[in-house]
């Protein structure tokens, strides 16, 4: 899966979404000076850097397993540690934070319920591990419009409505499986604002994520016929919604 690209062309795709979900997710955590957080999957930082803002580089540790944006990250805010590193197989000691966080990670995870158990195994007993995924299932997510354009000309595509998670009540049901207690859900929204057409198809060329995959795997009619599609049902304003579980350590 496209993840193995620069920091700018996933910040084109999707930073405009996931930079104020950041702000959202770290107030629906509420986090308070003094407390040792991970961010797990960082990405391209845009949770990592409200956490720095919040409790300082020093109470913030990161990880991701692409180098890419583990490279991008450490060059913008090097006081905090980053590491590579799958969420499955996370390098800390049992409880070693107080606040384990995944944003828009869990529906990318080899195995959503080892990833989350590993989570839930480095936050000492009692804190809190949270995690968010658009609602892609329910037709709320970024890329809703996308994929519709994409089944309305190819039915049988796989989009990511399938993915862990996207549905709702099954992050929940992931976060119980994985043994995390006082499970919450609730629903995050953002907006995101585009100039024009070609700002808003433009990244989804970029190689990032399942978008990028399908996009790459079209010819030129193909392409074509999908860009003009999208030009048809676009808007310039998106609205986003993500599903978001919080619970605690055990």
């Amino acid at each position: 899966m496209g993840f193995e690209v620069g920091a700018d062309a996933y910040g084109r795709f999707m930073g405009r979404y996931s930079f104020p979900l950041g702000v959202e997710f770290a107030d629906r955590a509420g986090l308070a000076p003094g407390l040792r957080a991970l961010d797990v999957g960082c990405g391209t930082g845009a949770l990592t850097t409200v956490l720095v803002e919040r409790l300082g580089a020093g109470s913030v540790v990161a990880v991701d397993p692409s180098a890419s944006f583990v490279e991008a990250i450490r060059a913008r805010l090097p006081e905090v540690d980053v590491r590579q590193a799958p969420a499955e197989r996370l390098p800390f000691p049992d409880g070693s934070f107080d606040v384990t966080l995944a944003q828009l990670v869990v529906h990318f995870m080899t195995d959503p319920v080892a990833g989350l158990r590993e989570m839930g195994r480095v936050t000492r007993p009692g804190g809190l591990v949270g995690a968010c995924v658009w609602d892609h299932a329910g037709g709320r997510g970024p890329l809703t419009t996308f994929w519709q354009a994409v089944r309305s000309l190819d039915p049988a595509a796989p989009g990511e409505s399938e993915l862990a998670g996207v549905r709702a009540g099954h992050l929940a049901e992931l976060f119980t499986a994985a043994g995390l207690r006082d499970v919450e859900s609730g629903v995050l929204t953002v907006q995101a604002e585009f100039a024009g057409f070609e700002d808003w198809w433009e990244p989804f060329t970029f190689g990032v994520g399942p978008p990028g995959d399908y996009v790459a795997g079209l010819d030129a009619r193909q392409l074509a016929a999908l860009r003009e599609r999208c030009a048809a049902v676009f808007t310039p304003r998106v609205t986003a919604s993500a599903w978001v579980v919080v619970g605690r350590a055990a």
